[in-house]
């Protein structure tokens, strides 16, 4: 059953190779974008399935050279070996391949809000909250996503008690979705004369973005205010009333952005981050609803479960969800956390492959 998917899938993936070359194609921006985007989806799956078929093919090869019986000893111990080798590759490639061929999550190429917030610790959590940012606005780059800030609120010694901020790009959901909870910060704070380390916490969330279409909203259940920026004082402060404070009264929501000289423009993002909640609050509550069958303990789950711990004097990094270690904590702060973002998308879908099998 999976081969005969991955055949045709291989065929779909040819039929718009040749598609992408027609001039008719090319000149319609939106059918070739479609179909770039649908090419790009085949790939990895393709890569892989073609990587098994020449595993497949070799460890034939070695079984009709077992076979054959003008073969010396040598060569048939070299063969037999050469045929373990291969199907015990093949087996890994399907178990791989299967996973590729699970449904993925329709959020996955979606741009992504991300919240960071100072936790227990005062200033020494607000400080890491600006290591957080610093390390995700560095990984972003690195995947050639663009950060735009919303809203900021700063304390005089650089820290970040709240900051939310658009990370855009396609596939940017799929990156920053296992980074939703509790981060905890082992160190000497710089405001620590004795020495003493100190444990605080920073709360991360991650919402997919959402479009208006795709949530309900009366205008009139919408309240705007407008008002000066939040800051640490001095320059940080906005001296016009371009900051923009929305409230959504049936849920309460209130969203704050300062970040554009232009009152409209932030209305606009206020607007955007408003859809995002309400569209995040509809998907937590299909999930709860499902969780009987799986529960969702690698993806974006509880924000208050601790997650993940950053100890300085040991440069450690503890994953606690796939209970991964590493000791390279400067890199992983400079935004080099693909070490353990692909373990949690790994560890997810193989949780979600136990789903279907069970």
């Amino acid at each position: 059953m999976i081969f005969t998917k991955l055949e045709r899938a291989e065929d779909r993936y040819r039929e718009i190779e040749q598609m992408m070359t027609l001039p008719e194609v090319i000149l319609d921006n939106k059918r070739y974008s479609e179909l770039i985007k649908e090419y790009k989806s085949l790939e990895p799956v393709i890569e892989k399935f073609r990587e098994y078929k020449v595993a497949e093919k070799n460890m034939r090869d070695s079984d009709e050279m077992m076979r054959e019986s003008s073969l010396d000893s040598d060569l048939r111990e070299l063969a037999e070996e050469e045929f373990k080798e291969y199907r015990a590759l093949c087996e890994k490639l399907t178990e791989e391949l299967r996973i590729l061929l699970m449904p993925r999550d329709p959020n996955d190429s979606r741009n992504v809000i991300v919240e960071i917030r100072q936790g227990a610790g005062g200033e020494e959590a607000a400080l890491f909250g600006a290591d957080l940012y610093r390390m995700y606005s560095m990984y972003a780059t690195s995947k050639r996503f663009k950060i735009e800030v919303v809203s900021l609120n700063e304390t005089e010694l650089g820290g970040i008690k709240e900051i939310t901020f658009n990370v855009i790009g396609d596939g940017a959901y799929s990156k920053f979705k296992f980074e939703s909870g509790v981060h905890r910060v082992q160190r000497i704070p710089v405001t620590e004369s004795n020495g003493r380390i100190q444990t605080s916490t920073v709360t991360v969330a991650v919402l997919p973005e959402a479009e208006e279409v795709e949530v309900e909203v009366n205008p009139a259940d919408i309240k705007f205010e407008s008002c000066k920026s939040s800051g640490a004082g001095g320059q940080h402060i906005n001296k016009t009333e371009s900051a923009v404070r929305l409230t959504h009264k049936p849920t309460g929501i209130v969203i704050e952005c300062d970040q554009e000289r232009s009152q409209l423009q932030n209305k606009e993002k206020a607007l955007r981050l408003l859809y995002t909640k309400l569209y995040d609050m509809k998907l937590r509550a299909q999930e709860e609803e499902i969780a009987s069958t799986r529960k969702s303990q690698v993806g974006s789950g509880d924000r208050s479960e601790k997650i993940r711990t950053y100890n300085f004097p040991q440069s450690r990094v503890t994953d606690h969800r796939i209970n991964k270690t590493i000791y390279s904590l400067d890199s992983f702060l400079d935004g080099e956390i693909d070490c353990i973002v692909d373990d949690l998308i790994t560890a997810d879908a193989a949780e979600r492959l136990k789903g279907e099998e069970a």
